[in-house]
């Protein structure tokens, strides 16, 4: 079927509670794929190899937090609960993102002998940045015409975030042996996850029902193109095809990491939910 619906239909479709449920879950898998990496790229915060990349992926992890904020808030608006709590009170399995992004980005912890992996935070941020460019550009044409709008402005800052993991990529890609050899480890290490990123979870089928996006296969086709392109202009094999997983994030199936991840994030404000923060 077409990628969109009529307007007169996608009108009357929003006034259907499956509409709507469908496109929270859509909302949901948004929101927590950006919320958890940036938490993911602020750790990087004093351990980057640079000054300069601690500001910049402090500043990312800054844009990817307030593009989280204002998918939860268009959650709130569209009665998912407040915003704060559907960010800070849920339990893990009710979070939608993928697995890919829960993962840590080294062994040890941020305070406690961090050994952290750049060249793993690196192929991580490009393979689901090429993503989140795929799956916003489809959504600014999505029935739901808030999204698309919002979808554009994402897109507009987006754009930087892609260009400096892209040159981040190609300069490891091109570097030293070493460089080289660390990075193609750290693409197969998120090989592994890379197939969490396009599932649209039990909601698919009403999502593009609905017009609001494009489906899982049409995502992953678009994805490998441009990861494709990447790969060959950096010099670097294309790793194949990715292990469909079992557990991909979108059906609240997750790993430990991202609970303690949610118990980070939201021990202060557990203490008074109900407090103006």
């Amino acid at each position: 079927m077409s990628e969109h619906i009529e307007v007169a239909a996608a009108e009357e479709a929003k006034r259907r509670p499956d509409y709507t449920r469908a496109l929270q879950e859509l909302l949901l898998q948004m929101a927590d794929d950006d919320y958890i990496l940036a938490y993911r790229g602020s750790e990087w915060l004093g351990l980057a190899p640079h000054i300069e990349e601690d500001v910049a992926f402090s500043s990312m992890a800054q844009d990817m937090m307030g593009h989280a904020a204002m998918l939860y808030g268009m959650l709130e608006e569209l009665g998912a609960g407040k915003a704060d709590d559907l960010a800070h009170l849920r339990r893990p399995e009710a979070f939608r993102n993928a697995i890919l992004l829960e993962r840590p980005n080294g062994s040890g912890e941020y305070a406690d002998e961090p050994h952290y992996d750049w060249g793993f935070a690196i192929a991580r941020c490009c393979l689901y940045g090429l993503f989140k460019e795929v799956r916003l550009e489809a959504l600014t044409r999505s029935s739901y015409v808030p999204l698309t709008l919002e979808a554009s402005k994402m897109l507009r800052e987006h754009q930087y975030h892609i260009r400096y993991w892209r040159s981040w990529f190609t300069r490891l890609a091109g570097g030293t042996n070493e460089a080289c050899s660390r990075l193609n480890a750290a693409v197969a290490q998120a090989w592994n996850d890379v197939g969490s990123l396009f599932p649209l979870g039990s909601e698919e089928e009403a999502i593009v029902r609905f017009g609001l996006s494009i489906g899982s296969d049409e995502l992953a086709r678009r994805w490998k193109m441009s990861a494709q392109s990447l790969f060959e202009a950096s010099g670097l094999a294309w790793p194949g095809d990715w292990i469909s997983p079992i557990g991909t994030g979108r059906d609240g199936q997750h790993t430990d990491d991202l609970a303690q991840v949610v118990a980070i994030l939201s021990e202060v404000y557990r203490i008074d939910p109900a407090a103006g923060w």
